[in-house]
């Protein structure tokens, strides 16, 4: 039996993908495992992010020490697979040659078939959880139909693709029957989900649905859009004990300014209506936001806006990011990076 390790990077998206290809190469008689380090292995597989610029070079960091490794003859096979590979296959096979294979950020088929497997498909929603057995992430939805003007994501991951909702509770059921008793539930926009498939919003069904599975104790809800909120999901937080009063929800910025460079689709006005309606309606709500700073075109008056509108609004968790010049972005090609 061979051992394999991948290596994932990133976001907790990521680490489902990973999950799931953990669970075909364990299916395919791989003795297969997560590892930061990628010790002690014939192969050794880095799901690499392609998000920003620190994640890149992090992803490219992590190939050349597991290259270093192979010549070293501590691993025999090093596949590269992943945002970064999805965006930049061509230029790192150019750069990084001596990686044994590079593939994009869904074809775990081609990696099977790399390796001389089949992929299954009996299994393809199993995974092999590499989180605390109490919980984890569920995935509803793949991609982005947003245009914010900084964003490459939708470049990486494509059009937004719900998943469908029957196979969704279906999981949700695998993993409580496997001792899960925490989902997180999370997708790059939540609250978009079902309108590609159903033609209509059905985040709020499919939440309240998945409260009703036995045995499942908390519901948590992660990264959710501003414009669109879908206000009908705040009834079934209120209501249903297990869904956590908690939301991750990225404002980005608040100046109406900056929120029209950034095509954010909402405003201010808009903005403070939302927060003050999803407070009113979940009493008690965790709200965690992230903002950004130093986009283009962003003078001082609006960042003092923004700390005065952070100041206003209380959010009980804030992270703030720098902005990261990403290319093929709107902002790339329409704008200037001019904050320095």
């Amino acid at each position: 039996m061979k051992d394999v390790n991948i290596i994932s990077l990133g976001c907790s998206k990521n680490l489902v993908d990973t999950e799931l290809l953990l669970k075909q190469l364990e299916k395919a008689g791989y003795k297969a495992s997560l590892s930061e380090e990628g010790k002690e292995a014939e192969i050794v597989v880095i799901n690499t992010c392609g998000f920003i610029g620190d994640a890149k070079e992090e992803s490219i960091h992590t190939i050349l020490e597991q290259i270093e490794r192979k010549k070293a003859g501590k691993l025999r096979k090093v596949l590269v697979m992943g945002c970064l590979s999805q965006r930049y296959k061509a230029d790192l096979e150019a750069e990084i040659p001596e990686v044994d294979a590079y593939f994009g950020k869904f074809d775990w088929k081609g990696i099977l078939e790399y390796l001389g497997k089949q992929y299954d498909d009996s299994v393809r929603n199993q995974r092999v959880l590499t989180t605390p057995s109490h919980y984890a992430y569920l995935k509803i939805a793949e991609g982005c139909n947003r245009t914010c003007s900084y964003c490459a994501i939708p470049l990486m991951t494509g059009k937004y693709k719900s998943r469908e909702m029957d196979e969704i509770l279906e999981e949700c059921r695998l993993l409580v029957r496997s001792g899960v008793k925490e989902i997180l539930v999370m997708a790059q926009d939540l609250t978009y989900y079902g309108t590609d498939l159903y033609g209509k919003n059905r985040l709020a069904e499919l939440i309240d649905r998945i409260a009703d599975i036995e045995g499942l104790k908390w519901i948590k809800l992660h990264y959710a859009y501003p414009a669109g909120f879908p206000l009908e999901l705040l009834a079934v937080m209120r209501e249903r004990k297990n869904v956590c009063k908690y939301l991750d929800i990225a404002l980005q910025h608040c100046s109406d300014s900056m929120l029209e460079k950034m095509r954010r689709g909402i405003n201010k006005e808009q903005t403070i209506r939302l927060i003050r309606k999803i407070r009113q309606e979940v009493p008690g709500i965790f709200l965690r936001t992230t903002l950004m700073t130093g986009h283009p075109g962003e003078r001082e008056e609006d960042f003092r806006e923004l700390c005065e509108f952070v100041r206003e609004m209380k959010f009980e968790r804030l992270g703030v990011f720098p902005y990261s010049h990403e290319e093929d972005t709107y902002c790339d090609r329409h704008y200037l990076d001019d904050i320095p």
